[in-house]
């Protein structure tokens, strides 16, 4: 009989009747391909609602760019995503689809591997993310860009903000 050492641990169960569905458009202007960390911006849609526990949605409308979580304590890390990305997906690769440039297709290749959306735990008004990770916008083509990021949070609510 097989035996794992494996613990797990379900901490206490908690239930939320959503009151609220709110959505908003974030849009971005991107330097060209890299990272733009949007974690802020989407803390501050969550503050304009005084959400409190439930979820949010992002999805990017474009498909040579993603949304990614990730590390956002060493740049260094989201530059050695960037070279691996250039390595999965290379302009140079012979690519049928061409016509809006040779990074057009390694861009739609490099958003299939790492996506379109993205869902968040929001735990007392705060997105869930553990201590080192950010929510990025991943630019895939060299050029800047302005995409549009659809944000939805599907929850309950506190207090209204004073402001």
């Amino acid at each position: 009989m097989f035996r794992s050492s494996l613990r797990l641990s379900l901490s206490a169960t908690t239930i939320t009747v959503p009151e609220l569905v709110a959505g908003a458009t974030l849009s971005v202007e991107t330097p060209g391909q890299g990272f733009t960390e949007i974690t802020g911006e989407i803390a501050r849609f969550l503050a304009a609602l005084a959400a409190k526990d439930g979820v949010l949605l992002a999805f990017v409308r474009h498909t040579s760019a993603s949304l990614v979580i990730q590390e956002n304590a060493d740049p260094d890390v989201r530059r050695d995503l960037t070279t691996a990305l250039a390595r999965l997906a290379p302009a140079d690769a012979g690519w049928v689809h061409d016509s809006e440039g040779p990074d057009d297709m390694p861009g739609h290749v490099k958003a299939m591997l790492t996506g379109v959306s993205l869902h968040v735990p929001v735990i007392a008004g705060r997105l869930a993310l553990g201590t080192w990770q950010g929510i990025y916008l991943a630019e895939h083509r060299a050029r800047p860009h302005r995409r549009d990021i659809v944000l939805q949070f599907i929850g309950d609510r506190g207090a209204p903000a004073e402001g």
